[in-house]
């Protein structure tokens, strides 16, 4: 299959592009660059790509491709924040015009990359994709609205699909620092601190960036009739994790580590379990094969030999809101997140 893969150049993009590639198919990038220079270990290996931002997409674009997943976004709930109206742009509008392209271009299928994050505050007990939605931020907000706003599209020659993925982890050549596992786990290595900065009971669905990649693989290749118009909470069953429960196992796992709290640490309300029983019955190959242990390991290894340092964690490259901020800084981007003089770099 020919697939366009947009935000191939960021965390889960760097990973889900070369799974694609080894599967056979014929990937092409697009991405507007804005975390070209959050490499990590070398970075990601090139591939044909379009340089553009989702908002300036053409039906004309998309000509000629069997699938779109569609990963570009603004990515956490800090960045979300910092510019709601323009999250909203990005995450919501784009998304549907985007898909809409895609449905006039002749594109069978859009994956789009959801998120737990939308059912918010849920408590105690395990929820499925029926489950209502609770969302607590714009990033949040952003997904629901992008589901609602897609599903309507779907009709016999065009199928969108929903992955709702759990918290992502794990090593990435457009490494995040600002996801709970990594975060964790960089600051054990750097400081031999595992520091909460909530009172860690919240509870997660976590997820490999890895698997990820494979889930969208799965989907991308499944049956019309396994995906058409449906969401699936992307992850493990067993792989819900109160938050002071990880930093025990990074305390484990990094020698010399110890677990701290902040003093002005306070209970985090987003906090939800999620079962993914319906991914995991139809696509039994496709199920998880990380645990947060073993991606705990994978991190760890990867700190030790690429000699991660703790200005390196706290600086502008692996935690995307600061990376954001300084380029508002240096006078490269604008308020709506577009490029100023044309592009990366420039």
């Amino acid at each position: 299959m020919k697939v366009l893969v947009t935000g191939h150049d960021g965390y889960i993009g760097a990973v889900l592009t070369p799974v694609f590639q080894a599967a056979g198919h014929e990937v092409v990038g697009l991405d507007s660059g804005l975390f070209g220079e959050c490499a990590f270990g070398g970075g990601p290996d090139p591939i044909p790509s379009i340089e553009s931002d989702i908002r300036d997409v053409t039906s004309e674009q998309l000509v000629g491709y069997d699938a779109v997943v569609h990963l570009a976004a603004l990515s956490n709930d800090p960045v979300g924040d910092l510019n709601p109206e323009a999250t909203m742009e990005i995450n919501h509008r784009a998304t549907v015009s985007l898909a809409r392209a895609a449905k006039d271009a002749g594109v069978e299928r859009f994956l789009f990359s959801s998120s737990c994050s939308l059912y918010g505050a849920q408590g105690e007990d395990y929820i499925d994709e029926s489950a209502s939605f609770n969302p607590l931020t714009p990033y949040g907000e952003s997904k629901i609205l992008s589901e609602r706003d897609l599903a309507p599209l779907a009709d016999d020659d065009f199928s969108p699909v929903f992955l709702r993925n759990a918290t992502a982890y794990g090593v990435s050549p457009r490494l995040r620092g600002d996801v709970a596992v990594n975060n964790l786990t960089g600051f054990a290595f750097t400081t031999g601190k595992v520091f909460l900065k909530s009172d860690g009971s919240s509870w997660r669905p976590l997820v490999h960036v890895e698997d990820v990649a494979r889930a969208f693989l799965a989907m991308v290749e499944a049956r019309r009739d396994q995906v058409h118009g449906q969401a699936f909470n992307i992850g493990a069953t067993e792989e819900n994790y109160q938050i002071r429960d990880v930093a025990k196992l990074v305390s484990e796992v990094v020698p010399g580590s110890e677990v701290t709290m902040s003093d002005e640490a306070v209970n985090d309300p987003r906090s939800y379990r999620v079962t993914c029983a319906k991914f995991e019955e139809a696509f039994p190959d496709a199920r998880p094969r990380w645990t947060v242990r073993k991606g705990i390991e994978e991190l760890y290894e990867a700190f030790q030999r690429h000699g991660l340092k703790l200005e390196d964690l706290e600086g502008d490259r692996f935690m995307r809101i600061r990376h954001i901020k300084q380029l508002f800084a240096e006078g490269r981007l604008r308020d709506d997140l577009r490029w100023i003089a044309g592009g990366p770099g420039r």
